[in-house]
């Protein structure tokens, strides 16, 4: 069997990756793919990931992409984090899907225009369009987190891995309107292979010419 190949740099959702590669402790070799012309647009990476996206794996001649997707796959393959039966799976799934669809979008915003951009470049309205957006969905995983310490219950899954990586980057946001998702969120972030996979993140995005970052907020119209 080949080691398993983990494309992206660690700034983009490849993060996600990267994370589920470290709870599992898998011989991998991650490669720091770039966005754009020179990296997830090149020919030989199209060949993989059609999409020009990133993340993607690839491992005896499987590949995949999307993040959350890859995820799931791994978690399953491995025999951990995976929650057992057909309910738990599903919802496993759906909190995935959430994820994607409720609050990725509005992070990233708030991300850009809080921390990342240059300051002249951060747009106030922008920012507080991200907040009232994420207000809704943040106070429906506060809800969730009622009774226990994760999403399923007692026990960390894939399903806090993939919503925790989604929303990683509002650790540094003022979520003390929700105190649970505020310890959860913590919880799972100070996890070790959490922490292995922030580094890696957070040495990418000091390697990140101002100028990527200004042009992932326009190509992505965030």
């Amino acid at each position: 069997m080949s080691k398993l190949r983990i494309y992206g740099v660690a700034r983009t959702r490849a993060f996600r990756a990267l994370w589920m590669a470290e709870e599992l402790g898998l011989d991998y070799e991650h490669v720091p793919l770039e966005i754009g012309a020179a990296g997830a647009r090149k020919q030989d990476y199209l060949a993989l990931n059609p999409n020009g996206r990133l993340p993607a794996i690839e491992q005896d001649g499987f590949v995949l992409w999307e993040s959350l997707a890859i995820t799931l796959y791994l978690a399953k393959k491995h025999g951990r984090f995976y929650p057992a039966g057909l309910e738990g799976e599903a919802r496993a799934w759906q909190w995935s899907l959430w994820a994607v669809q409720e609050v990725d979008r509005g992070v990233n915003i708030w991300s850009l225009h809080a921390r990342r951009l240059p300051v002249e470049d951060r747009d106030p309205q922008r920012l507080a369009e991200a907040l009232k957006v994420l207000e809704g969905p943040f106070k429906v995983l506060e809800a969730a987190l009622v009774g226990g310490a994760y999403l399923l219950g007692e026990d960390f899954t894939v399903a806090d891995l993939n919503v925790a990586a989604v929303i990683s980057r509002a650790i540094d946001m003022d979520l003390s309107a929700t105190p649970r998702l505020a310890q959860w969120l913590s919880r799972c972030l100070e996890r070790p292979a959490a922490r292995t996979a922030l580094a890696l993140r957070a040495q990418a995005d000091a390697a990140t010419p101002v100028e990527v970052v200004q042009a992932i907020a326009r190509y992505n119209r965030l």
